[in-house]
């Protein structure tokens, strides 16, 4: 049976509001021919990536209370890229560890 962190959703867990990027997070996205929609549908459908246990368990009560949610992807050659969306689900930024 799939552990929570497992369980990815078919559609939208909860709203992205305005997607922005950095354009560092961009650059390493479009040399990596990773289409930013990708990433942004995985973390929509509560597909967090590569979490610790207690991040994965923040962002599931974090669906509940309304709290900011982050996911955090690996790339190829170990590069992350994370994204976050805010508590009120207004803005969703797509950014670098090293541009937070």
């Amino acid at each position: 049976m799939p552990t929570p962190s497992q369980v990815h959703h078919a559609i939208p867990r909860f709203p992205l509001g305005r997607v922005v990027a950095t354009p560092h997070a961009l650059s390493v996205l479009s040399v990596q021919a990773i289409p930013p929609e990708r990433l942004l549908e995985r973390h929509a459908r509560g597909d967090w990536g590569e979490l610790e246990a207690e991040d994965v368990q923040a962002n599931q009560e974090a669906l509940q209370h309304g709290w900011r949610l982050f996911s955090s992807y690996t790339l190829a050659e170990a590069v992350k890229v994370w994204i976050i969306t805010e508590a009120d689900r207004s803005v969703t930024t797509i950014l670098m560890p090293d541009d937070y």
